[in-house]
């Protein structure tokens, strides 16, 4: 096997530690796109909220609906395991 030069090494280290910084600034820059976003949709929501002062209360009426409803849902879906065990026992 031939014996490679010093600076091949030194060349191929670089390269790989180009591609490694390249993807990273990738994944930085993707993220401050999505905190970018983040921060766009906060801002306007503050504007819609600040000129229409019945949408907070709306949203506010929303999600507590959407709580109570998600409670609900999860005792019926531990309601119907609960029988479903029972009735795998009784079989048995």
């Amino acid at each position: 096997m031939a014996k490679s030069e010093p600076w091949e090494e030194n060349y191929d280290t670089m390269v790989k530690m180009v591609q490694l910084l390249n993807r990273d600034l990738e994944n930085l820059l993707e993220e401050v796109e999505k905190l970018t976003v983040q921060a766009t949709w906060m801002a306007y929501d503050m504007v819609v909220m600040r000129t229409n002062p019945d949408l907070a209360n709306s949203m506010r009426r929303l999600e507590d609906a959407f709580l109570s409803c998600k409670e609900e849902v999860e005792k019926k879906w531990q309601e119907v395991l609960t029988e479903s065990k029972g009735e795998e026992q009784k079989k048995e």
